[in-house]
């Protein structure tokens, strides 16, 4: 993959680029001490904005009796339950979300968010991402660390060394239940954050997502979840607004990454294999957009024949909204990933190979469907001019 450019990063943020200096264990220290410090102030059981001792549990329903009969003896006494205004304010102050990364995904998914009723904070470093988010309804805020203690957080980043720095940031301090993240990162980061989050009483979840911006407007995304069971239970709210029950649970930390980088790297391919093949259509006379029809009906179909070049490429658009430079590198750490454990795919990583000349080519802000204008050059409206 190509080397990060230290000079592209924006100094205020930890972003994809950025050098991470701090090890794992180094941040794991640090909030450690940050919590003993708070113990030791007695911070640990004030009633804060987000409150979450363990003493502190709300109290179940309350039962009252009718008049005339004493005690709530069953079959005499009409019992009335309801929820106290201890429970309501609970349930209310429940649904906090806090959204890291609020780009074209995680905009579209705070948005998603609050449609479904949860009150939603959000960061990114970017000015026009937080004004475009704003105007959608979400409280933003231009410090990360204000974020610290939200019940629940959702991260959408651009790469593993930005989730590396930024979780310990939200841990720092109490109050969070859960955090799911979204990034499509390398499944041992995802591992390392869920222990770190887990020695704070927090759940993490790795829940990379699949469907684009329209999924994840729609809140019909598709996830990919790595995570221990009760990890899971804990972040089932967020998955279901964000999904609609469309999640599979994959295996534990880390497993949800492995399987969204091989989605992805299986993208790559049909991105690569869809364009040459409608190439050579073309140049037997067949129209591109008929034969991607044809394909997408019988046992060469796929998202690439059916919607990637019918939509994207054939029209011209190329306004899928993801990145040529993202899915480069996807196809690269999946090929990474499956180095680490002595596999040896040979086909993967000649995509990964054709996908590393685009970027060359291309540069990492193209649409992803850009591909084609290297692989498939006659499909596009530059390639049939020159033909």
């Amino acid at each position: 993959m190509p080397p990060r450019s230290p000079s592209a990063c924006t100094p205020t943020f930890l972003c994809a680029c950025a050098p991470f200096d701090p090890p794992l264990s180094t941040l794991r220290a640090s909030v450690g001490r940050a919590g003993r410090a708070r113990r030791a102030d007695g911070l640990a059981s004030r009633t804060g904005p987000f409150p979450r001792a363990a003493s502190q549990s709300p109290p179940g329903p309350l039962r009252t009796v009718s008049p005339g009969r004493r005690g709530p003896s069953p079959g005499l006494a009409r019992v009335r339950t309801h929820t106290s205004p201890h429970n309501r304010s609970t349930e209310l102050m429940s649904k906090h979300i806090a959204v890291v990364g609020l780009g074209s995904m995680g905009g579209a998914m705070a948005a998603t968010l609050l449609r479904a009723g949860w009150r939603v904070r959000g960061f990114d470093p970017a000015p026009a991402a937080r004004s475009a988010a704003g105007e959608e309804g979400v409280e933003v805020v231009e410090d990360l660390d204000r974020l610290a203690g939200t019940p629940y957080v959702l991260l959408s980043l651009p790469s593993a060394r930005v989730v590396e720095a930024t979780v310990p940031v939200l841990l720092a301090r109490r109050g969070t239940r859960a955090v799911v993240d979204t990034t499509t990162s390398e499944p041992g980061t995802s591992a390392e954050v869920a222990a770190l989050a887990a020695e704070q009483g927090v759940a993490f979840v790795d829940a990379p997502v699949s469907g684009g911006r329209e999924g994840a407007a729609a809140g019909r995304l598709t996830a990919f979840v790595g995570a221990e069971p009760d990890a899971l239970d804990a972040a089932r709210p967020v998955l279901d607004a964000l999904t609609g029950g469309r999640y599979r649970h994959l295996g534990a930390p880390g497993a949800g990454n492995v399987v969204k980088l091989l989605n992805n790297v299986l993208a790559a391919v049909n991105l690569v294999a869809v364009g040459e093949a409608l190439a050579v259509a073309k140049a037997y006379g067949v129209d591109p957009a008929a034969a991607a029809a044809g394909i997408s009906g019988a046992s060469g179909a796929s998202k690439a024949s059916a919607v990637m070049y019918p939509d994207w490429v054939l029209t011209g658009t190329y306004d899928s909204g993801f990145a040529l430079g993202l899915m480069a590198r996807d196809a690269a750490l999946a090929v990474e990933t499956a180095g680490r454990r002595g596999a040896t795919p040979h086909l993967l990583a000649a995509a990964s190979h054709i996908w590393q000349e685009a970027l060359a080519a291309l540069g990492p802000d193209a649409d992803f469907t850009e591909i084609a204008r290297t692989v498939a050059p006659s499909l596009t409206s530059e390639g049939a001019t020159a033909a």
